[in-house]
């Protein structure tokens, strides 16, 4: 069997394309579905204030960090043992058969059944109950189900043969292919260029950096056949 390296990549693959095949996977509609939802219920709601305008600039600002966390303690997430039982979530498994195969489009999404379960009933849960007031909730529901979607995306989008054309991009995409190719314990952030790996000390010179034996092994775990 070849290597998902040894794929060969879709020539002349357009962003057109790219869209066509984002939106054949369920985790772009499940997100996308519920931030339709959050702004038809914000404008409805009504009740603008100042408040309303901070929360973006405030998720814009948290959101790589949050990115950072996620992908350092739940993606990259050990399996450990407590008793008899093992904990190993979903999203830790997908992540680790993801690095083991990064041209697996599926592979690529979140887990719907992780999204169904959990993610988006939590998050909903918090936007409803969380904030002083209904309006400000519905404002945080739509701000996380754009920047949600954007991550989807713009993951996606990096895996796929789209090749880069804009030097933003270039700098996202070389970014998250040195975690993959190079090194996974370094660049975990994904839709910005090392915004919270440059805080956080995880955006070392490439070239100082060592090849990881275990960047497609994540914790040498053996994936299940």
């Amino acid at each position: 069997m070849t290597t998902a390296d040894a794929r060969p990549t879709r020539k002349g693959f357009t962003l057109a394309d790219a869209v066509g095949e984002f939106w054949k996977h369920p985790s772009p509609w499940m997100i996308g579905a519920t931030l339709v939802a959050a702004l038809a219920a914000r404008l409805f709601v009504g009740d603008w204030q100042i408040t309303d305008a901070m929360v973006p600039v405030v998720m814009l600002a948290v959101f790589p960090f949050f990115e950072w966390i996620i992908h350092v303690f739940v993606l990259h997430w050990r399996p450990k043992r407590l008793g008899p039982l093992t904990i190993d979530p979903l999203l830790a498994r997908e992540h680790r058969a993801h690095h083991s195969d990064p041209r697996s489009i599926p592979l690529i999404f979140i887990p719907w059944k992780s999204l169904a379960t959990w993610v988006l009933p939590v998050t909903v849960a918090v936007g409803l109950l969380a904030f002083p007031r209904l309006g400000l909730g519905l404002t945080y529901l739509v701000c996380i189900g754009t920047l949600g979607l954007v991550y989807e995306w713009t993951h996606y989008l990096i895996h796929s043969d789209y090749k880069p054309k804009t030097a933003l991009y270039r700098a996202v995409w070389r970014n998250h292919r040195h975690h993959h190719f190079k090194n996974e314990h370094y660049w975990f952030t994904v839709t910005s260029s090392g915004t919270a790996d440059r805080v956080l000390g995880t955006y070392p010179d490439p070239s100082t950096v060592e090849n990881s034996a275990t960047a497609k092994n994540l914790h040498a775990v053996a994936q299940p056949t």
